[in-house]
């Protein structure tokens, strides 16, 4: 990864900005508002002394000359009297602090304007490229004005004092900044590249290396999410192997049945009772290849979003007894006992043939994994459907996993694929449901949950002729 495209050099180009804009915006208000305040606070200075010594100033002109020189030390300025003899641009000095040397300001504008307008006049002029704050206040009773003058190079210089020592502190700040910043982007940065390594590992099928990351924050958070991610990736590819060798075993045996009888049939003379069993039997093997392809058809439109239920009211006493009817003969040949117990009318919302399917789904399941003598009741009550069996019960580590495709309790080849209870949850969902397990040794009930609906309208009976 490019080192000045990363996210490291962003966050730290993206720090440097904000407090580049920060030390930018400092700048442009704090100088000419500090060079503002000095100027005006000059000219307050020499409007009150321009104000004091017009009303002070003698009527004797031989006085001028020590009025002049005490008048500038008092007022620390320069201090010029100029006659207006009538003309607008007619002005003439007749005193200057400086002594004769007054041709800088024989044309000053700020005089001018007060000597003609009558009033005081204050502001900053230009005068030999130099910026001067000037205050002019006109003698009462005369054609004079007086004119205060004062440099401005000292409040100016420190201005450019104050700009200069800004402008490197906020360039050492910036270069600290930067540093700092991409440092600790830096950091943060090589943390995400170590979950972005960490999910090339899962992406390439290699889950055995934990993802760490000791962080409280949501860099943290997302590195603990893709451990359990990663965790959970693992035993869904361990379940996926375990499925395809189940899967291979249950495709294989069935084949190889069907081709051994299929031999046997076209090469061997059967008598008619060998030849209806080998039928009966090709036939048991059919119907378990079609379970396995109809178990996998179902998961597949799962995934796509494409499994069709219904949504009307059903008779779950009617789906029950439809159920036990069914697997009666199943129970009895393995010496089990299968009972229902219903109430007389109970209302639910769903689709009953898939109710039927998850129904069967649970009652095999009961049948098959449980021992002979084990007793199997199936219960109706409210929008509820459940099935109950004494038998061992379920492991308590394995009763959160049951639900999950491929998943097997007991991990070794045998009859079944470990589908069924998965395709069980998925009905359940798309009809608004949901299925429920409980199991310790003795009881193990599973109760698949309906939303609640009208009561279902069960055929009248016909009475007998």
């Amino acid at each position: 990864m490019n080192r000045f495209t990363g996210v490291g050099a962003r966050l730290g180009l993206a720090l440097l900005a904000v407090l580049a804009g920060a030390l930018g915006l400092v700048y442009l208000i704090v100088v000419p508002s500090l060079q503002n305040r000095l100027v005006d606070s000059r000219l307050s200075q020499l409007e009150r002394a321009a104000d004091g010594l017009a009303r002070e100033l003698p009527a004797d002109r031989f006085r001028w000359p020590d009025f002049l020189d005490s008048a500038a030390e008092s007022a620390n300025a320069r201090v010029v009297i100029y006659d207006h003899l009538g003309p607008p641009t007619a002005l003439v000095v007749v005193g200057d602090s400086r002594g004769t040397r007054s041709t800088d300001v024989v044309r000053d504008r700020l005089a001018l304007l007060a000597a003609t307008s009558g009033e005081p006049v204050s502001g900053t002029v230009i005068h030999r490229r130099s910026r001067f704050a000037e205050a002019v206040s006109p003698v009462p009773g005369t054609n004079s004005v007086l004119l205060v003058s004062a440099p401005l190079h000292e409040a100016l210089a420190s201005v450019r004092f104050v700009r200069e020592r800004l402008l490197i502190a906020g360039a050492l700040a910036l270069a600290g900044a930067l540093g700092v910043g991409y440092i600790g982007a830096w950091l943060f940065a090589r943390r995400l590249r170590r979950l972005e390594t960490a999910a090339e590992r899962i992406a390439a099928g290699e889950f055995n290396e934990p993802i760490r990351d000791t962080g409280a924050d949501e860099v943290g958070q997302l590195a603990r999410t893709f451990d359990r991610m990663r965790v959970r990736l693992a035993a869904l590819d361990h379940a996926r192997r375990e499925f395809i060798a189940n899967a291979s075993h249950e495709l294989r045996t069935p084949l190889f049945s069907l081709g051994g009888f299929l031999e046997l049939l076209t090469e061997e003379e059967l008598d008619e009772a060998t030849r209806r069993e080998f039928l009966l039997t090709m036939r048991e093997q059919v119907d378990r290849l079609a379970k396995l392809a109809t178990e996998l058809l179902d998961l597949s439109r799962a995934d796509a979003g494409q499994l069709e239920v219904g949504h009307e009211p059903l008779d779950l006493v009617g789906v029950a007894e439809t159920v036990v009817d069914e697997f009666s003969p199943l129970a009895r040949a393995g010496a089990r006992s299968i009972g229902l117990e219903t109430p007389a009318s109970l209302p639910a919302l769903g689709d009953e043939q898939r109710v039927v399917q998850i129904g069967r789904i649970l009652v095999e399941n009961a049948l098959v994994h449980t021992p002979p003598g084990t007793n199997v009741h199936v219960r109706v009550g409210e929008g509820m459907l459940g099935v109950e069996d004494d038998g061992p019960g379920i492991p308590p580590e394995h009763v959160e996993h049951v639900f999950e495709r491929f998943y097997r309790v007991d991990g070794r080849l045998s009859s079944g694929s470990g589908l069924g209870l998965a395709i069980a949850q998925e009905l359940a969902r798309a009809m608004g449901g949901s299925l429920a397990v409980e199991s310790q040794p003795g009881r193990t009930v599973f109760t698949l949950h309906l939303p609640l609906g009208e009561p279902a309208t069960r055929p009248p009976v016909p009475s007998a002729a």
